[in-house]
C-alpha cells in the first residue's frame, strides 16, 4: 500500500497521484514532473554507462527540487501556516538519508568484497562526506576530474555531491523562505514579489560567479556550492512564474516539445568537458523550465501526454534510490571486470541491477520509513531517527576504520625490521625482514602516502603572490649550508620523500615550488597558460635568488614503453641556469605504467605485476648525452636499479609498496631511497 504523505511536501518527490480528474498543474501531484524526472535519470544512467559523458540530468534534478521545494513554501505562506525551520530540517532529512545510507553501507560492504584494499582509505573517507553532505567539497579538495574517462577508477561515491549540495540548499533555502515569511508579515509586503527579487540576485551573482569559475578552474566549478545554486535558484524562479502564468495550449505544446528535445539533445549536441557549470548548463535547466511551465496545458498535443505515461511514472517513483545505485554499481562493476567502459551488454546488465536495487530500496526500506509516523510527532523522535541513520553508517565505517589502524599500527611497530624498502637492494645489506609482514605502508593509507615538507617558506625567500598562494612548504631554515628548491609537478614532488632526510642531515634548506600538471620548462610568453605563468614565476625567483641548487625531473616516460625523453626545453634550462651559476641535479623519471600498479599488487601476488624496465624505460638514460655537453653543473642521477632491480619494475620491495598508483613513487619507498640518494648528489656535485 502506498503511504499517505504528511502535509509537508517531501523535496526531492512530490504527493501521491491524486485520485480524480482535477487539474493538477499548480499544486499537488505534477505527472509531467515525475516523466520530467524519469527522462533526466534515463539520461544520466545511459551517459554514465555507455558514453561517459554529462547528459544535462542532474541540472534538471537540482532544477525540479528546488521547484518542489519553493511551491511547498508559497502555498504555505498563502495559507498562514508557519514553518519551524528544525521541524523542516528533521523532515527532509528524515526522508532523504534511509536510502542514502542503505547505499552508502552496500558500496562499502561491496568495496570490501571485491575491489583491492588500496581502495578503501578513499571510500572511507567519502562514506562519511556522503552521510554528512559534504562530498562536493572532499571532491573539490582532492581536484576530481569529473570527466575522467576511466570511471573503473572514479570513486563509488563520487555522484554523492548533487546530493551533497543539494542537501546544503535544503538548510539554507528554507531559511531564505522562512525569513522572507516572517519579514513580508511584518511589514504588510508581498511576499510573491520579494520572493522573486531575492531569488532573481541569487541567480544572477551565482550564474555570474559560475561563468567565471568554470572559465578560471572547471575542475572546482564543478563540485561548487555557489557556482551552482543559481540552478536552484531557476528552479525557485519558474515556481513563482508558475503561480501568476498560464500558457495558451498552443504555446504550452510547443514549448513543452521543444524543453523536452532540449533535455534529450544537450549531451549530444553540446560536449560539455569543460563547460558545466556555466552559461552551457542554461540549455538543459531552460529546457526543464519549458516542460514544467508547460505543465499539462498543451491540451491532446502537450508533452504530458508522454511524460504522464506508466512506464515513465513508475521510473520515476524509483528515481531517487535508481540515481543513488547506478554509479557505485558501474564503479565497481568496471573496476571488477578491468574495463574502462561497459558494452553494450554489460551495460545493460549494470542498469538492469541497479534498476532491482533501487526497487528494493524503494520498497522495503524508502517507503516504509515514509510510512513510519513515529518520528514525525515531536522533534526529539526526529532526531532519534536521524541519528539511527548516522549510526548505522558509523558501525560499518568506524568498525572497518578500527580494524585497519589496528593492523596498521602493528605493522608499524615492526617496520624498522621488516619494511626496509630500498635498503634491501644496497650491497651488504644483512637485515632479515620476516617475508610474511605487512607492506606498507597500510593498502587503505597507500593512496594518501604523497611525500610533502613540513613548514611554509619563510619570508626572506622573497617568493611573488603567484609562488605563495601555491602553497610553497620547506624544510630547514635560513643560515643553511646549502639552499636548495625543487621544482615541476607531482614527479617532482614524489622524491621530497627521499630528498627531505637529505636536507635534514645535511644542514640545507630545502623548498618546493610546485604545480600539479604543470611540466617544469621555459616559459613561452603564454598569459593565459597557467602552468606557463607559474613557470615564468619559478624561473624569475631562481634567478633573483640564486639557490645551490635546482631539483627538477628531467626525462618524461610513457606508460608501459621505452619511449622515454628529455623533458621539453631542458637545454634551455640548462643554459639559463648555467648562466645564473646554479646546479641543476636532474633526476630520471620512473617507470609509468597501463595499469594501477598499488591496486594490482596489493589485490594479487605481487610478481605476476613486475614490467621489464626494458619495456617501461629507454635503453640509456637520456640525460646522458646531455651530461657530456654540460659538463659544468648538471648532475644527472639515475635511481632505475632502486625502482627496477634486475631489470624488473615491480610494486614492492622491502616489504613496502613501491607505487601509490599507475606512476607514482610512494612517499614511505622514496624515504627508503634517501640514503641511496645522498649517496650519488654527493658523488655527483662533490658535495660533502
Amino acid at each position: 500500500m502506498t503511504p499517505a504523505r504528511p502535509e509537508t511536501l517531501d523535496p526531492v518527490r512530490q504527493p501521491e497521484r491524486p485520485t480524480g480528474t482535477a487539474r493538477s498543474a499548480r499544486r499537488g501531484f505534477r505527472p509531467e514532473i515525475q516523466g520530467l524526472r524519469a527522462v533526466a535519470l534515463g539520461l544520466v544512467v545511459a551517459y554514465h554507462v555507455w558514453l561517459g559523458r554529462v547528459s544535462g540530468g542532474v541540472d534538471v534534478f537540482l532544477l525540479v527540487s528546488a521547484f518542489l521545494m519553493t511551491g511547498q513554501f508559497l502555498d504555505r505562506h498563502r495559507r498562514g501556516v508557519r514553518v519551524g525551520l528544525v521541524k523542516r530540517w528533521i523532515h527532509t532529512f528524515r526522508r532523504l538519508l534511509p536510502p542514502a545510507v542503505a547505499t552508502i553501507i552496500g558500496t562499502v560492504v561491496a568495496v570490501l568484497a571485491f575491489l583491492p584494499p588500496t581502495r578503501l582509505g578513499p571510500v572511507l573517507e567519502q562514506a562519511w562526506a556522503s552521510l554528512g553532505y559534504v562530498e562536493n567539497f572532499v571532491l573539490q579538495r582532492d581536484a576530481v576530474d569529473y570527466y575522467a574517462g576511466d570511471h573503473a577508477l572514479a570513486s563509488p561515491f563520487q555522484h554523492f555531491w548533487s546530493l551533497s549540495i543539494q542537501g546544503q540548499v535544503f538548510i539554507v533555502f528554507p531559511v531564505i523562505f522562512v525569513a522572507v515569511s516572517a519579514l513580508c508579515r511584518a511589514r504588510g509586503l508581498d511576499y510573491w514579489g520579494v520572493i522573486l527579487k531575492v531569488f532573481g540576485a541569487i541567480f544572477l551573482c551565482s550564474l555570474a560567479y559560475s561563468v567565471y569559475f568554470t572559465a578560471v578552474s572547471q575542475s572546482e566549478a564543478y563540485f561548487d556550492t555557489f557556482a551552482r545554486l543559481w540552478e536552484f535558484a531557476l528552479g525557485a524562479l519558474v515556481a513563482l512564474v508558475a503561480q501568476r502564468v498560464d500558457l495558451p495550449a498552443r504555446v504550452a505544446a510547443i514549448a513543452g516539445w521543444i524543453g523536452l528535445a532540449g533535455i534529450v539533445t544537450c549531451g549530444l549536441i553540446l560536449r560539455v568537458d569543460g563547460m558545466f557549470p556555466g552559461a552551457a548548463a542554461l540549455w538543459p535547466t531552460l529546457s526543464a523550465s519549458a516542460v514544467i511551465l508547460a505543465a499539462d496545458s498543451g491540451g491532446r498535443w502537450g508533452v504530458h501526454r508522454l511524460l504522464d505515461t506508466p512506464p515513465l511514472r513508475k521510473l520515476g517513483d524509483i528515481s531517487y534510490s535508481l540515481y543513488l545505485w547506478h554509479w557505485p554499481v558501474l564503479v565497481i562493476a568496471l573496476a571488477v571486470s578491468g574495463k574502462e567502459r561497459m558494452g553494450w551488454l554489460s551495460g545493460s546488465a549494470a542498469i538492469a541491477g541497479s534498476v532491482v536495487l533501487a526497487y528494493l530500496t524503494t520498497r522495503f526500506i524508502d517507503r516504509p520509513w515514509r510510512a513510519w509516523a513515529w518520528p514525525e510527532k515531536n522533534r526529539r523522535r526526529g532526531l532519534t531517527s536521524l541519528a539511527a541513520c548516522g549510526a548505522a553508517v558509523a558501525v560499518l565505517v568506524g568498525s572497518v576504520q578500527t580494524s585497519l589502524d589496528a593492523a596498521n599500527h602493528r605493522a608499524l611497530a615492526n617496520a624498522s625490521r621488516d619494511n626496509p624498502g630500498a635498503a634491501v637492494l644496497v650491497p651488504g645489506y644483512n637485515g632479515h625482514p620476516d617475508p610474511k609482514a605487512e607492506i606498507l605502508p597500510a593498502a587503505d593509507k597507500l593512496p594518501s602516502d604523497w611525500a610533502a615538507l613540513p613548514n611554509p617558506c619563510d619570508d626572506d625567500l622573497g617568493l611573488s603572490d603567484a609562488l605563495r598562494d601555491h602553497g610553497c612548504t620547506q624544510v630547514g631554515a635560513s643560515g643553511a649550508s646549502k639552499t636548495v628548491v625543487v621544482v615541476g609537478n607531482s614527479h617532482a614532488q614524489q622524491w621530497l620523500g627521499a630528498l627531505a632526510p637529505i636536507a635534514q642531515q645535511r644542514n640545507w634548506r630545502l623548498y618546493q615550488l610546485l604545480k600539479g600538471g604543470c611540466q617544469f620548462q621555459p616559459p613561452r610568453g603564454d598569459d593565459g597558460d597557467e602552468c606557463d605563468q607559474f613557470n615564468r614565476a619559478v624561473v624569475q625567483q631562481i634567478a633573483a635568488h640564486k639557490p645551490d641548487a635546482v631539483v627538477l625531473v628531467g626525462t618524461a616516460a610513457a606508460p608501459s614503453s621505452p619511449q622515454e625523453t628529455t623533458t621539453p626545453g631542458l637545454e634551455d634550462l640548462l643554459k639559463t641556469f648555467q648562466a645564473e651559476d646554479v646546479n641543476v641535479i636532474a633526476l630520471r623519471d620512473n617507470p609509468r605504467f597501463t595499469f594501477n600498479m598499488a591496486d594490482c599488487v596489493a589485490g594479487s601476488d605481487p610478481d605476476s605485476c613486475r614490467v621489464p624496465v626494458s619495456q617501461a624505460l629507454a635503453a640509456e638514460d637520456p640525460l646522458a648525452p646531455l651530461a657530456k655537453t654540460y659538463t659544468k653543473g648538471f648532475h644527472p642521477i639515475d635511481m632505475t636499479d632502486m625502482l627496477c632491480p634486475q631489470g624488473q619494475c615491480g610494486g614492492v620491495i622491502g616489504n613496502v609498496y613501491v607505487y601509490l598508483d599507475d606512476n607514482h613513487i610512494s612517499a614511505t619507498y622514496a624515504a627508503s631511497m634517501s640514503s641511496i640518494l645522498d649517496q650519488r648528489i654527493s658523488r655527483a656535485t662533490g658535495w660533502s
